[in-house]
């Protein structure tokens, strides 16, 4: 029974604990899963993919200086919407801006706060609709699976995890830590597999093809009929009645499947890296930013610790260490580890087409290492028990985010900024459980929207593999034509841009509000920590919430989804104006305050 007096959160969370769970709301075995078809679909950019992972980590890391620093003063709840309140009061000349300004960081962070946990929600219905396939390729297509499937697993998850946050958050980051321990295991295993296979098939050697309609990678050249495909004469794999491609014959024996590495097809079309200098080459400058403006999804997190000033029981020492040590843990280390080996496994067997049009491209390319290096037939289990640490991070990082977006909204709650009832926490549990059920249901919208296109635009599937799909209300509904769908929003990159867009405002916010907090005369004062890094920080947030517009007129990476992404960021930004107004008004409250209020020195 919740009750409307005022308890307060308990310190209760030391380094390790707020390191946890900060990690886990970055989640490297997640991300790998979920990125990587995202990147993929960013149309012709997809070779800088590696680059633009250490672009956005750049951005991210003179961000989490910035927070870092701003934590050593301002210990609390709230995060970037506290600090802004703060930096402000605490300004000489500036005071008076102080309402303003954490409004509109903690109205620009809900943009990021509560997308975000409806894009994860939507990426636990990909992925049990993959593993629904894989394992009853009868009832679903693990490349392509069901909408409907997608978004009932959106739900339900959403308010599963709603749940574990409502209890309280010691057993969430108890949770935190056994999921970042076996997530990193099962990464490192993966990328030591995927770098295994590239070294021990050279090009013009005997390797694996994997053929996404058995969900199954296989040693030879598979064989083709021409066939009628919606008045379109097409060549088409031959299979038999379980719908394994059969093999292409010569002299009565199979033909065996001859790996290569080439750039590009005869169209043009980005292939596979043919070296190593390839995966870490800049390609070209645009295409960098059109990754780092997807590459950033992998990343954010490392701020969700300073939102539980609260309950850390040595904020101003362990908040700041915490902050730091999550993103060079799982970014500088993991990611871009993990996606050396992903681009560099990348060959004529299983190239970037084949990761564009699946649900799970990473799962594909644990069959094919699998198969290869653990024995045929044993990549399908391999995949099945990474994925099950997949699962265990999504949890853990849908968690984190809730319980970090729980605790902005509830201190905004607690200054009326929102609706009051926000700002109450639960009698027993101690939890910000209103604003906890909320996001649940946004998160469940969100998720639904997320999961409602998947395979739009570029990702579209050819029309002879929509004809083989198991017909039925959960596993078919939804997908009509190849040029209808080519025609439709990727739904999943749109929601993620816009999740993107929001963080990059924070960031770009949280920077300035550095640059505020820290004054020339301030003993602790740094040029290089309190100007320089912020100030790069800042114009890189801001470069890329640029390209959204800039980039698609330039012809880097698709067009409708930014659009898009940058139309519901305007909604939100539109109606935040309109509600603080109201809002303002109604309570007869001024949009600069008129009298000092009591900072932290």
């Amino acid at each position: 029974m919740a009750d409307n007096t005022a308890p307060e959160l308990k310190p209760t969370l030391g380094l390790t604990g707020l390191t946890m769970n900060a990690m886990a709301l970055i989640a490297p075995g997640a991300f790998l899963w979920l990125t990587f078809l995202v990147q993929a679909t960013e149309g012709n950019t997809a070779p800088a993919m590696w680059m633009g992972i250490v672009f956005a980590l750049l951005l991210c890391l003179a961000t989490a200086v910035c927070y870092a620093e701003m934590a050593k003063i301002y210990p609390g709840t709230g995060s970037s919407y506290y600090f802004a309140e703060q930096a402000f009061l605490n300004h000489e000349k500036h005071w008076k801006w102080a309402r303003l300004s954490k409004f509109v960081v903690g109205w620009g962070s809900h943009l990021y706060y509560w997308i975000y946990p409806g894009v994860m929600v939507g990426t636990m219905g990909i992925l049990c609709g993959y593993l629904a396939g894989t394992l009853w390729p009868s009832f679903m297509n693990a490349g392509n699976p069901g909408t409907i499937f997608m978004m009932l697993v959106a739900i339900v998850f959403a308010f599963a995890i709603a749940y574990i946050a409502h209890r309280g958050v010691n057993g969430s980051t108890s949770v935190n830590i056994a999921i970042n321990v076996i997530q990193i295991t099962a990464l490192v295993v993966f990328s030591v597999l995927a770098l295994g296979y590239r070294m021990n098939h050279p090009p013009g050697t005997e390797a694996w093809q994997f053929d996404s309609t058995s969900g199954d990678a296989y040693k030879y050249e598979f064989a083709t009929t021409k066939t009628m495909v919606d008045g379109k004469l097409t060549d088409t794999i031959v299979r038999d009645k379980d719908g394994v491609p059969q093999p292409k014959m010569e002299n009565g024996k199979p033909v065996p499947f001859h790996v290569s590495y080439p750039a590009a097809d005869e169209k043009g079309n980005f292939v596979s890296h043919p070296d190593a200098a390839s995966v870490v080459g800049v390609h070209n400058f645009g295409w960098v930013i059109v990754q780092a403006t997807v590459a950033i999804l992998i990343l954010v997190g490392f701020e969700s610790v300073t939102a539980m000033g609260g309950e850390a029981k040595n904020p101003r020492r362990d908040v700041p260490i915490a902050v730091i040590t999550s993103l060079l843990v799982q970014g500088a280390f993991c990611y871009l580890f993990e996606y050396f080996a992903a681009n560099y496994f990348l060959n004529s067997g299983y190239p970037m087409q084949s990761a564009t049009g699946s649900a799970a491209p990473i799962g594909d390319m644990m069959i094919v290492v699998g198969n290869a290096l653990l024995g045929p037939g044993n990549g399908r289990t391999f995949m099945l028990i990474e994925a099950f640490t997949v699962f265990l991070a999504l949890i853990g990082t849908t968690l984190s985010c809730i319980n970090t977006g729980a605790r902005v909204t509830y201190a905004m709650g607690k200054d009326q900024e929102v609706p009051e009832h926000f700002g109450f926490l639960h009698s027993q549990n101690l939890t910000p459980h209103r604003a906890i059920w909320t996001l649940a249901v946004i998160s469940a919208v969100v998720g639904c929207i997320t999961v409602s296109m998947v395979f739009g635009d570029a990702s579209a599937p050819t029309d002879a593999t929509i004809k083989t799909l198991p017909q039925g209300f959960l596993s078919s509904f939804g997908y009509s034509t190849h040029d209808a769908m080519a025609k439709m929003p990727n739904s999943l990159l749109t929601i993620t841009l816009a999740s993107n867009f929001g963080t990059f405002l924070l960031y770009m916010l949280s920077c300035f509000t550095c640059m505020v907090a820290f004054k020339p005369n301030m003993p602790t004062f740094n040029f290089v920590k309190h100007r320089i890094i912020p100030i790069f920080g800042l114009a890189a947030n801001l470069g890329c919430m640029a390209f959204y517009l800039v980039g698609p007129f330039l012809g880097f990476g698709t067009k409708m989804e930014p659009f898009l992404a940058l139309g519901i960021a305007l909604c939100w930004a539109i109606y935040g104006g309109i509600y603080f107004v109201s809002s303002s008004k109604a309570s007869g409250r001024t949009t600069l305050i008129k009298t000092r209020g009591v900072g932290i020195a």
